[in-house]
This record gives structure tokens, sequence and C-alpha cells, in this order.
């Protein structure tokens, strides 16, 4: 026959060990947690990096370009790029793969009016 006190006692070990058991996935949460700052920590350090290599890239090709444009007299070149808000980060390496082949398209185009103003 189960008395009052051994049924009290019983719940007051299985709350216990919840207790213990809650305690137990808390760290380990805890842990998991931590590994996912720290990885997204490197995420947003290496996008920062990314994004510094790339200013640099672009002001390089724009840098070019206003070399190519002014041997052209009658051209005035705009202002430099500005980063698009609607771009896809995960496209990036699509766009700069981009610019070497229009880049020398410009040049070309450079070319072709540069010989057509000197006849």
């Amino acid at each position: 026959m189960e008395t009052a006190a051994m049924r009290y006692k019983q719940i007051v070990g299985l709350a216990g060990k919840a207790a213990e058991e809650l305690r137990a996935w808390e760290l380990g949460r805890v842990k998991e947690l931590d590994t996912e700052i720290a990885a997204a920590h490197a995420a947003v350090a290496e996008a920062r990096e990314k994004e510094q290599r790339t200013a640099q890239a672009v002001h390089h090709w724009w840098r070019m370009a206003e070399d190519n444009v002014s041997r052209l007299s009658w051209l005035e070149l705009a202002e430099g790029p500005t980063p698009a808000t609607n771009a896809h980060g995960s496209w990036l390496d699509r766009y700069l793969n981009e610019v070497k082949p229009l880049y020398q398209e410009l040049v070309d185009a450079v070319l072709s009016l540069g010989w057509r103003s000197r006849r």
C-alpha cells in the first residue's frame, strides 16, 4: 500500500530528476548556441573582408575605365559606382566575373572611337 508520504517522495524525486535533466539540456544548448554564435561572428568577419576586397576590385576596375574614357575629350565620366542595395550577396562572384568582359568591351569601344576621332 502506497502512503501519501511515499507518493510525495516519489514526486519530489521525479521533480529533482527533471530539474537535473533540464539543467543538462540547458548546458548542452548553451554550448550549441555558443558554437552557432562563433560561426556567425566568423561569417560576418568573412563577409566584411570579402566586401572590402570587392570594393577594392571595383575601385580598381573603375580607375582603369576612367583612364580609358579620359582619352575621349568629348565624353564626361559620371560618378564612380556605389553599392547596389538590390544586389544578391550570393551572386557577388558572378557580378565580378561579368566586369572583365564588360571592361574589355569598353576598351574596344574607346579604341574604336579614338581611332575615328583621329581621322
